[in-house]
C-alpha cells in the first residue's frame, strides 16, 4: 500500500474510530457499529477502504468476519514521515525565534 492510500483512509474521522476501537483488539462489524450514527453498509464500507489501504485484515470465524489491527500496515506511512522528521525541529526552532524577535 502506499502512504497516500493510507492518508487517504484515515482522512475520515469514522474510519479513525473504528482503528481506534482496534487497537484494544479484534472486533466484529456490529461491535464496530455500536455508538456510530451509521448504518451497516456504512461500515462495511469503511472496512473495505481499511483493508484495500492494508490497515485492517479480517478472518472468518463462523458465520462471523472478525477484523483486526493489520501489523505493519501504517509502515508506508511512518516511513514518509520519517523523511521530513529532521526539517520540523529546524522550522519550529526558526518560528519560536521570529515570535521571540516580534514580541521584543
Amino acid at each position: 500500500m502506499t502512504e497516500a492510500e493510507i492518508f487517504k483512509a484515515l482522512a475520515d474521522p469514522t474510519r479513525r474510530q473504528i482503528l481506534e476501537r482496534l487497537s484494544s483488539g479484534e472486533r466484529n462489524a456490529t461491535e464496530l457499529r455500536e455508538g456510530l450514527a451509521i448504518s451497516q453498509p456504512a461500515v462495511s464500507q469503511h472496512l473495505a477502504v481499511l483493508r484495500a489501504a492494508g490497515l485492517i485484515e479480517e478472518q472468518k470465524l463462523g458465520r462471523q468476519m472478525r477484523y483486526r489491527i493489520r501489523a505493519g500496515g501504517m509502515e508506508p506511512a511512518v516511513s514518509w514521515l520519517t523523511r521530513y522528521r529532521a526539517f520540523w525541529p529546524e522550522r519550529v526552532e526558526k518560528l519560536q525565534t521570529l515570535l521571540r524577535e516580534m514580541d521584543q
